[in-house]
């Protein structure tokens, strides 16, 4: 097993790719496309779209490394039954789970919308965890994928960074594993919700984990590919 150091904040971490797992949460086309669910409530997509190109970057270097990848999409059961009324009935009337929307039924399985977008698809053999709530870990079967596979480590994008990437990492955290957000491969519609999330994961030691780049990522995964 060959341990690399990976340049992060609040300091260097190191991991081993066989011990590590990149987790590319809800990165959906209702979230990230015009026209989709994000954009009807008034978002600026165009602020979730940059973390697209670190995403892809980091997916490269983590399928080149023979790492463990696995992707989440939030969503629910055409039934609903899955989806608790009180988050049903959150947002405005019209704009709720489960109603039409520009790419389908809103957060339903099986939908445009709630698909992935096309630059980041799932390859065979990496799982893709359906979540009905914020943190990959609620009512999924992740923590049992991961311990199949001796994952220690989690590196973890995607959207957006305050809800469904802050969650998933604290849900992580309480498990005992080590968590790596990396920083411009996640977004949010609000840039300051973006930033102190990072802060707050990296906070008094990384109370909650550490925070690095794609760049760094991938120089520690392979130095030579980095460079050139």
């Amino acid at each position: 097993m060959t341990t690399v150091l990976l340049q992060a904040e609040p300091g260097p971490i190191p991991i081993a790719a066989s011990r590590c797992a990149l987790v590319i949460i809800d990165m959906q086309r209702d979230f990230l496309e015009p026209g989709g669910f994000g954009e009807t409530l008034g978002n600026d997509v165009s602020l979730l779209q940059a973390a697209v190109g670190p995403c892809r970057a980091a997916l490269a270097a983590a399928r080149d490394a023979g790492m463990l990848v696995v992707h989440t999409r939030e969503g629910h059961r055409p039934d609903l039954l899955d989806a608790p009324r009180a988050k049903i009935d959150r947002g405005a009337p019209s704009k709720r789970i489960g109603d039409p929307g520009p790419m389908g039924r809103i957060l339903i399985r099986g939908e445009p919308g709630h698909d992935i977008v096309p630059g980041l698809a799932p390859v065979d053999g990496e799982p893709v965890i359906d979540k009905p709530g914020k943190g990959a870990f609620h009512q999924t079967d992740l923590e049992q994928l991961l311990r199949n596979n001796a994952i220690d480590t989690l590196i973890v994008c995607g959207v957006t960074t305050e809800v469904c990437v802050h969650t998933t990492i604290r849900e992580a955290n309480d498990r005992g594993y080590r968590c790596v957000a990396l920083s411009d491969a996640c977004a949010s519609y609000f840039p300051e919700f973006h930033r102190i999330g990072l802060e707050m994961i990296k906070a008094q030691g990384g109370i909650f984990g550490w925070v690095s780049d794609t760049t760094s990522f991938v120089t520690a995964l392979d130095p030579a590919a980095a460079a050139a």
